[in-house]
Formats: structure tokens, sequence, C-alpha cells
């Protein structure tokens, strides 16, 4: 397997290999690489899948970061510091890796999160929106560190956001204040509310590849 920063899983797509699109992965906490592959793998043939692991391990799984409970528990907890900006340090050598490694196309790079992955993929959209060309995140929110960022290049840029009403990790009005922030910025922003908890359910799947299927279109 190709070294890269992190751990990963590669898929070449079912078409030409040579500098495709990609989706880069990012699972939650206490997952792994092959977590959301069968989300993954429901995205059109034509793009490469990178999934990547986090760089701690926690508890059978991998995490991208320990969270601060400082701010009063776990439904508005927020990333530590120092171990969020190692991962997004991490994750962005692993794109540039990769995209060397695999042949990919760098202008359609798109990122796929569930939670922290989520939550790890919008940061990496506000600190660097041209690098991205467009963002899924699923049951995420917009880390504090980042949410008074006023990024340039992020106007018009395609994003989903999904969360569920019945989710009990990270409740629903987190991800939708993510969503308005990054409408606030410009950004072409897709949000969805499903009657799930935290996990994803199929009319969420299918909305996802619908979104993906639009921006290969």
């Amino acid at each position: 397997m190709t070294d890269l920063p992190l751990e990963h899983v590669y898929v070449e797509p079912e078409t030409d290999a040579a500098n495709a699109p990609a989706v880069f992965v990012l699972h939650g906490r206490g997952a792994n690489e092959q977590d959301l592959l069968p989300i993954a793998n429901q995205l059109p043939d034509e793009l490469a899948v990178v999934s990547l692991r986090a760089p701690d391990p926690l508890h059978g799984g991998y995490t991208w970061y320990e969270l601060d409970l400082s701010g009063g528990g776990l439904h508005a907890s927020q990333p530590h510091p120092e171990e969020f900006a190692r991962s997004l340090d991490l994750v962005r050598g692993s794109v540039d890796a990769a995209v060397d490694a695999y042949d990919l196309d760098p202008s359609r790079i798109g990122l796929l999160g569930f939670s922290q992955g989520a939550i790890t993929s919008l940061s990496l959209l506000i600190e660097d929106p041209d690098r991205y060309a467009w963002v899924v995140a699923l049951h995420g929110y917009l880390a504090a560190a980042h949410a008074d960022s006023e990024p340039d290049g992020i106007e018009g840029k395609p994003v989903f956001v999904g969360a569920g009403s019945a989710d009990q990790v990270i409740p629903e009005f987190r991800s939708r204040e993510a969503a308005e922030r990054l409408e606030t910025l410009g950004a072409d922003v897709r949000y969805e509310t499903y009657a799930a908890a935290h996990g994803v359910d199929p009319e969420e799947l299918a909305a996802v590849v619908a979104f993906v299927e639009e921006r290969l279109a």
C-alpha cells in the first residue's frame, strides 16, 4: 500500500484511473477507515476513494482528537485544539500525497465526513476552500476555532450538511448552525434533517449520492 501520513484504504475508480476525481473519507470517533466504505461505494464509479484512518487509537477504533468538555458536556464539546490542528495537518498531507501517488485530479477533490470526520472536513474547507471541490458533512458541526473565520474562495462552494432529528450525540441544531454559518459566508449549502439518530439512514444516503452525482455531472 502507498505510504501516506495516515493509514488508509484506496479504491480505484471503475472508469479511467488516470487524473481521476476523488473523495477523501473521514470516519467518526471510535471507528476506522473501513466504516464509511459502504457509503463511499454507493458514490459514482468514476470517483477514486481514499478512506483515511484517524491517528489515535480509541476503544478498538480510532479518533481524530480528544474532546474538550469544558463548555458543558458532550452536547457542547469541542475538539482538543492541539490534537485537532495536528489531525488537520495530517489530512492535508495525506491529500497531497495521495494526489501524487494515485494520479488524482487536484481540482476535483471532495471530502466526505461523518461526526468527527464531518467536523474535521468543515474545518479543512474553512482553512483552505480552494483545495476542495465539494464537501459532505454528516452529523457534525463547525468547530469554534473556525466559527468566526471568513475565508476567501468559499463563495459558491457546494456543501451538503446532514443532521438527525433524533441524534443524541451531535444534536441537530449544531449541524444547522454550521449550515447557516456557511450560507452566510456564501457557500452553496444544502442542509437536510432526517428522522435518524447518530447514523446515516437510507434516505440520507440517497441524498448524498445525488449531491455527489451533481458535482460530477
